[in-house]
């Protein structure tokens, strides 16, 4: 009997199909700025037309043209440039020092057993208890100079950015660690080369927080015993029932917030090239 071997019939060709794109496409910045801004623009003109047609009373929320004039005013008389500039020197001193506090004790906490036994308790603490009821405490301790008004500002920022380095030292790749070591990095080299690097999207993250919870601790140290700032300005603008006053006082933090978040957006940018081919958009 003989055996009949088939030979397997010859494949039709397939058409190959270019895949679909699966990596991140760079969005249009003349897309991505207009919509950016197309929902406070939204509540600018609904507040406008609101004022406007005398739906929203000018008594409780002044329209865009009466808080236009306040600018106006403070800005000819040469108030507006030095209360800004006085709250924005507060704030940056405030947030430099908690930033460095916490960064260092968040690294300490982060990288070692005994650091963390010695500091995390205490900033747990810090961080339970309200900034804002340290206020009477501290005015006792140190016055209302403005080393009042920067320790409280400082006080507010450390516990985050504290929080946010512990997590990001803790998340750093273990294997990357002992790479590190073998290529001899070694205490403060290796922190700076690998650590903090790997750590970045947190602390940048920890910066963020940390500034607008710094606009949180000005309004509150402005409040006492000052002669400049924006918060000196909102006193002044209460005393004198000025609520057109009052409403551009709340525009300028805003815009305060939105500088700093922009400051933060750009670091990002420059500090962390690699990310835009790694994250999840």
């Amino acid at each position: 009997m003989t055996a009949v071997v088939s030979t397997p019939s010859r494949a039709e060709p397939i058409d190959l199909v270019r895949p679909d794109h699966r990596g991140n496409r760079e969005r249009s910045r003349w897309l991505s700025i207009p919509l950016r801004f197309s929902v406070p623009l939204l509540l600018v003109t609904a507040w406008w037309i609101g004022s406007a047609t005398g739906a929203i009373s000018p008594e409780v929320l002044p329209g865009p043209p009466k808080v236009w004039t306040a600018f106006a005013e403070l800005y000819q008389t040469g108030q507006l440039v030095d209360f800004a500039l006085a709250s924005f020197q507060r704030v940056a001193a405030g947030v430099l020092l908690g930033v460095a506090a916490g960064l260092v004790f968040g690294v300490l906490s982060g990288l070692s057993a005994l650091g963390e036994e010695l500091i995390d308790a205490t900033m747990q603490i810090n961080r339970a208890i309200p900034f804002l009821a340290l206020v009477p405490l501290f005015i006792s301790w140190f016055g209302i100079d403005e080393q009042f008004k920067v320790l409280l500002i400082a006080t507010a920022t450390v516990a985050p950015m504290y929080a946010y380095t512990y997590l990001g030292v803790r998340n750093v790749d273990r294997k990357m660690l002992e790479a590190a070591r073998s290529f001899g990095l070694r205490g403060p080299r290796l922190v700076f080369g690998a650590i903090l690097p790997s750590a970045l999207p947190a602390v940048l993250m920890a910066l963020r927080i940390c500034l607008s919870i710094s606009i949180t601790g000005l309004i509150a140290a402005e409040q006492v015993g000052t002669r400049e700032g924006i918060g000196y300005l909102v006193s002044l603008a209460q005393e004198y029932n000025r609520t057109d006053y009052m409403v551009l006082c709340v525009v300028l933090y805003a815009v305060l917030g939105l500088l700093f978040d922009a400051a933060v957006r750009v670091l990002e940018r420059f500090s962390m090239p690699w990310r835009a081919g790694v994250a999840a958009r």
